[in-house]
Protein backbone atom coordinates (compact mmCIF):
# COMPACT_ATOMS: atom_id res chain seq x y z
CA UNK A 1 0.00 0.00 0.00
CA UNK A 2 1.16 3.27 -1.00
CA UNK A 3 2.09 6.16 1.36
CA UNK A 4 0.99 9.63 0.22
CA UNK A 5 3.60 12.14 -0.94
CA UNK A 6 1.74 15.09 1.32
CA UNK A 7 2.39 13.43 4.45
CA UNK A 8 5.44 13.86 5.97
CA UNK A 9 6.22 11.53 9.26
CA UNK A 10 9.05 11.43 11.38
CA UNK A 11 12.92 11.73 10.38
CA UNK A 12 13.76 8.13 12.40
CA UNK A 13 14.61 5.35 10.39
CA UNK A 14 14.65 2.22 12.09
CA UNK A 15 17.92 0.32 11.24
CA UNK A 16 16.73 -3.87 11.28
CA UNK A 17 18.78 -6.01 12.83
CA UNK A 18 19.43 -9.50 11.26
CA UNK A 19 17.00 -11.21 13.47
CA UNK A 20 14.52 -8.72 12.19
CA UNK A 21 15.42 -9.23 8.86
CA UNK A 22 15.00 -12.92 8.98
CA UNK A 23 11.53 -12.10 10.06
CA UNK A 24 10.97 -9.48 7.31
CA UNK A 25 11.90 -12.15 4.59
CA UNK A 26 9.73 -14.59 5.83
CA UNK A 27 6.31 -11.91 5.90
CA UNK A 28 8.18 -11.14 2.04
CA UNK A 29 7.58 -14.41 1.48
CA UNK A 30 4.07 -14.76 2.36
CA UNK A 31 2.96 -12.04 0.49
CA UNK A 32 5.33 -13.77 -2.67
CA UNK A 33 3.45 -16.65 -2.35
CA UNK A 34 0.04 -14.79 -2.52
CA UNK A 35 0.67 -13.13 -5.78
CA UNK A 36 1.79 -16.19 -7.12
CA UNK A 37 -1.83 -18.04 -5.96
CA UNK A 38 -3.57 -14.49 -7.29
CA UNK A 39 -1.83 -14.72 -10.67
CA UNK A 40 -2.48 -18.03 -11.31
CA UNK A 41 -6.07 -17.03 -10.80
CA UNK A 42 -6.35 -14.01 -12.43
CA UNK A 43 -8.73 -14.63 -15.78
CA UNK A 44 -11.71 -13.37 -17.50
CA UNK A 45 -14.65 -13.76 -14.70
CA UNK A 46 -12.89 -13.73 -11.73
CA UNK A 47 -14.23 -10.85 -9.49
CA UNK A 48 -11.74 -8.94 -7.68
CA UNK A 49 -13.51 -10.30 -4.25
CA UNK A 50 -12.25 -14.03 -5.17
CA UNK A 51 -8.59 -12.65 -5.66
CA UNK A 52 -9.36 -11.02 -2.26
CA UNK A 53 -10.17 -14.28 -0.63
CA UNK A 54 -7.35 -16.32 -2.15
CA UNK A 55 -4.67 -13.44 -1.07
CA UNK A 56 -6.26 -13.69 2.65
CA UNK A 57 -6.25 -17.65 2.71
CA UNK A 58 -2.86 -17.74 1.98
CA UNK A 59 -1.68 -14.91 4.42
CA UNK A 60 -3.51 -16.69 7.27
CA UNK A 61 -2.38 -20.04 6.06
CA UNK A 62 1.11 -19.09 6.80
CA UNK A 63 0.67 -17.61 10.17
CA UNK A 64 0.40 -13.83 9.24
CA UNK A 65 -2.74 -11.44 9.67
CA UNK A 66 -3.68 -9.14 6.65
CA UNK A 67 -2.12 -5.66 6.77
CA UNK A 68 -4.06 -3.85 4.61
CA UNK A 69 -7.56 -5.09 6.39
CA UNK A 70 -8.37 -2.60 9.14
CA UNK A 71 -5.85 -0.01 8.08
CA UNK A 72 -6.77 3.35 9.26
CA UNK A 73 -7.31 6.62 7.24
CA UNK A 74 -8.33 10.31 8.38
CA UNK A 75 -12.04 10.83 7.02
CA UNK A 76 -11.80 7.36 5.17
CA UNK A 77 -13.49 4.29 6.93
CA UNK A 78 -10.98 1.69 7.45
CA UNK A 79 -9.51 -0.68 4.84
CA UNK A 80 -11.84 -3.54 4.47
CA UNK A 81 -9.90 -5.46 2.53
CA UNK A 82 -6.81 -7.95 2.47
CA UNK A 83 -5.58 -6.50 -1.17
CA UNK A 84 -5.63 -3.39 -3.09
CA UNK A 85 -7.12 -4.65 -6.51
CA UNK A 86 -6.91 -1.65 -8.88
CA UNK A 87 -8.36 -1.69 -12.76
CA UNK A 88 -7.36 -0.07 -15.72
CA UNK A 89 -7.11 3.68 -14.81
CA UNK A 90 -7.23 2.92 -10.89
CA UNK A 91 -3.70 3.38 -9.86
CA UNK A 92 -3.44 2.34 -6.35
CA UNK A 93 -5.97 1.33 -3.75
CA UNK A 94 -8.67 -0.51 -5.54
CA UNK A 95 -11.54 -2.01 -3.35
CA UNK A 96 -12.29 -5.41 -4.61
CA UNK A 97 -15.45 -6.35 -4.78
CA UNK A 98 -18.21 -7.69 -7.24
CA UNK A 99 -16.26 -6.61 -10.30
CA UNK A 100 -15.68 -9.26 -12.67
CA UNK A 101 -12.72 -9.05 -14.91
CA UNK A 102 -12.58 -8.46 -18.34
CA UNK A 103 -10.29 -10.22 -21.36
CA UNK A 104 -7.95 -7.20 -21.99
CA UNK A 105 -8.39 -5.77 -18.28
CA UNK A 106 -4.88 -4.72 -16.67
CA UNK A 107 -5.09 -5.26 -12.84
CA UNK A 108 -2.68 -4.31 -10.12
CA UNK A 109 -2.81 -6.22 -6.80
CA UNK A 110 -1.08 -5.38 -3.91
CA UNK A 111 -0.66 -7.21 -0.81
CA UNK A 112 0.81 -6.54 2.57
CA UNK A 113 0.99 -9.12 5.76
CA UNK A 114 2.27 -9.08 8.94
CA UNK A 115 4.48 -11.83 10.43
CA UNK A 116 5.53 -11.71 14.12
CA UNK A 117 5.19 -8.02 14.32
CA UNK A 118 6.79 -7.31 10.76
CA UNK A 119 5.29 -6.22 7.67
CA UNK A 120 5.68 -7.61 4.33
CA UNK A 121 4.64 -5.17 1.21
CA UNK A 122 4.33 -5.65 -2.64
CA UNK A 123 2.73 -5.44 -5.88
CA UNK A 124 2.18 -6.06 -9.37
CA UNK A 125 -0.01 -5.99 -12.67
CA UNK A 126 -0.77 -7.95 -15.42
CA UNK A 127 -3.02 -8.17 -18.73
CA UNK A 128 -6.32 -10.24 -18.47
CA UNK A 129 -5.73 -12.80 -20.97
CA UNK A 130 -4.58 -11.13 -24.16
CA UNK A 131 -3.35 -6.79 -23.99
CA UNK A 132 -2.10 -4.79 -26.88
CA UNK A 133 1.61 -4.80 -27.52
CA UNK A 134 1.27 -1.25 -26.50
CA UNK A 135 -0.40 -1.84 -23.22
CA UNK A 136 1.92 -4.75 -22.60
CA UNK A 137 5.64 -1.96 -22.76
CA UNK A 138 3.59 0.20 -19.69
CA UNK A 139 3.66 -2.82 -17.85
CA UNK A 140 7.25 -4.04 -18.79
CA UNK A 141 8.51 -0.36 -18.36
CA UNK A 142 7.37 -0.20 -15.06
CA UNK A 143 8.33 -3.24 -13.70
CA UNK A 144 11.75 -2.21 -14.72
CA UNK A 145 11.71 0.96 -13.39
CA UNK A 146 11.38 -1.08 -10.21
CA UNK A 147 14.42 -2.94 -11.05
CA UNK A 148 16.36 0.29 -11.93
CA UNK A 149 15.13 1.73 -8.17
CA UNK A 150 16.56 -1.48 -6.32
CA UNK A 151 19.45 -1.24 -8.20
CA UNK A 152 20.37 2.32 -7.54
CA UNK A 153 19.92 1.21 -3.49
CA UNK A 154 23.26 0.93 -2.93
CA UNK A 155 25.95 2.35 -0.50
CA UNK A 156 27.15 5.19 -0.62
CA UNK A 157 23.58 6.23 -2.18
CA UNK A 158 21.21 8.41 -1.04
CA UNK A 159 17.06 8.27 -1.31
CA UNK A 160 17.54 10.56 -4.06
CA UNK A 161 19.65 8.71 -6.20
CA UNK A 162 16.88 5.56 -5.97
CA UNK A 163 14.00 8.52 -7.22
CA UNK A 164 16.21 9.87 -9.65
CA UNK A 165 17.14 6.73 -11.39
CA UNK A 166 13.09 5.63 -11.60
CA UNK A 167 12.13 9.20 -12.84
CA UNK A 168 15.16 8.88 -15.81
CA UNK A 169 14.25 5.62 -16.82
CA UNK A 170 10.52 6.58 -16.85
CA UNK A 171 10.45 9.38 -18.60
CA UNK A 172 12.69 8.70 -21.43
CA UNK A 173 9.38 6.28 -22.74
CA UNK A 174 7.48 9.29 -22.80
CA UNK A 175 5.47 7.90 -18.98
CA UNK A 176 4.73 10.18 -16.35
CA UNK A 177 5.00 9.36 -12.61
CA UNK A 178 1.89 9.80 -9.86
CA UNK A 179 3.25 12.64 -7.86
CA UNK A 180 0.89 12.42 -4.49
CA UNK A 181 1.99 9.09 -3.99
CA UNK A 182 5.46 7.17 -2.91
CA UNK A 183 7.15 4.42 -1.38
CA UNK A 184 8.07 4.29 1.69
CA UNK A 185 10.22 2.63 4.88
CA UNK A 186 8.32 -0.78 6.05
CA UNK A 187 9.30 -2.44 9.24
CA UNK A 188 6.76 -2.98 12.10
CA UNK A 189 4.88 -0.29 10.62
CA UNK A 190 3.46 -0.16 6.45
CA UNK A 191 4.82 3.38 6.42
CA UNK A 192 7.79 4.39 8.20
CA UNK A 193 11.12 6.76 6.82
CA UNK A 194 12.23 7.26 4.63
CA UNK A 195 9.50 7.76 1.60
CA UNK A 196 10.89 6.84 -1.19
CA UNK A 197 8.95 9.04 -3.93
CA UNK A 198 9.55 7.99 -7.81
CA UNK A 199 10.66 11.26 -8.49
CA UNK A 200 12.71 14.01 -7.22
CA UNK A 201 11.99 18.05 -7.97
CA UNK A 202 14.57 20.78 -7.46
CA UNK A 203 13.96 23.03 -3.86
CA UNK A 204 13.04 19.37 -2.86
CA UNK A 205 13.78 20.41 0.97
CA UNK A 206 11.48 23.32 0.26
CA UNK A 207 8.96 21.14 -0.83
CA UNK A 208 8.71 18.78 1.97
CA UNK A 209 11.24 15.92 0.33
CA UNK A 210 13.62 14.65 3.50
CA UNK A 211 16.55 12.71 1.48
CA UNK A 212 18.31 10.35 3.89
CA UNK A 213 21.89 8.38 3.45
CA UNK A 214 21.76 4.46 2.72
CA UNK A 215 22.19 2.42 5.49
CA UNK A 216 22.58 -1.28 5.80
CA UNK A 217 19.67 -2.53 7.50
CA UNK A 218 17.43 0.36 6.41
CA UNK A 219 14.28 -1.30 4.70
CA UNK A 220 11.53 0.25 2.31
CA UNK A 221 9.26 -0.51 -0.21
CA UNK A 222 9.92 0.93 -3.98
CA UNK A 223 7.06 0.80 -5.93
CA UNK A 224 7.12 2.90 -9.46
CA UNK A 225 3.63 4.23 -10.32
CA UNK A 226 3.90 4.63 -14.04
CA UNK A 227 0.71 6.53 -15.91
CA UNK A 228 0.51 6.51 -19.77
CA UNK A 229 -1.18 9.90 -20.00
CA UNK A 230 -0.38 12.90 -17.94
CA UNK A 231 0.86 12.54 -13.92
CA UNK A 232 -2.55 14.02 -12.53
CA UNK A 233 -4.58 11.93 -10.04
CA UNK A 234 -8.13 11.79 -7.71
CA UNK A 235 -9.36 10.15 -5.22
CA UNK A 236 -12.97 8.37 -5.99
CA UNK A 237 -15.81 9.32 -3.45
CA UNK A 238 -15.16 5.90 -1.46
CA UNK A 239 -12.11 7.68 -0.33
CA UNK A 240 -9.85 4.99 -1.19
CA UNK A 241 -9.29 4.16 -4.82
CA UNK A 242 -7.01 6.82 -6.82
CA UNK A 243 -7.55 6.78 -10.65
CA UNK A 244 -5.70 8.72 -13.58
CA UNK A 245 -7.66 12.26 -13.83
CA UNK A 246 -7.31 11.83 -17.64
CA UNK A 247 -8.47 8.28 -17.48
CA UNK A 248 -5.26 6.69 -19.31
CA UNK A 249 -4.01 3.52 -17.96
CA UNK A 250 -1.08 2.80 -15.61
CA UNK A 251 0.61 0.48 -13.78
CA UNK A 252 2.15 -0.63 -10.22
CA UNK A 253 5.12 -2.74 -9.15
CA UNK A 254 6.70 -2.96 -5.74
CA UNK A 255 9.17 -4.84 -3.85
CA UNK A 256 10.51 -4.61 -0.06
CA UNK A 257 13.86 -5.04 -0.24
CA UNK A 258 16.84 -3.92 2.68
CA UNK A 259 20.13 -2.01 2.39
CA UNK A 260 22.89 -4.32 2.80
CA UNK A 261 26.69 -3.41 2.75
CA UNK A 262 26.51 -4.78 -1.33
CA UNK A 263 23.65 -5.58 -3.42
CA UNK A 264 20.73 -5.05 -1.76
CA UNK A 265 18.17 -7.80 -0.77
CA UNK A 266 14.80 -8.36 -2.17
CA UNK A 267 12.34 -9.20 0.41
CA UNK A 268 9.77 -10.14 -1.54
CA UNK A 269 11.01 -12.79 -3.18
CA UNK A 270 9.16 -16.56 -3.04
Amino acid sequence: MTNTGKMQRGTRVHIKTAEELAIMREAGRIVALAHQAMRAAVKPGVTTAELDKIAETVVRDHGAIPAFLGYPKQGAPDYPATINASINNELVHGLPGKRALKEGDIISLDVGCIYQGFVGDGAFTMGVGEIPAAVQRLLDVTEQALHVGIKASVLPNEVKHVSLAIQQYVEKFGYSLAREYTGHGVGRHMHEEPQVPNWWPKGARQRGFINYKLEPGMTYAIEPMVIAGRAETKELDDKWTVVTRDGSLCAHFEHTIAITTGEPMILTLP
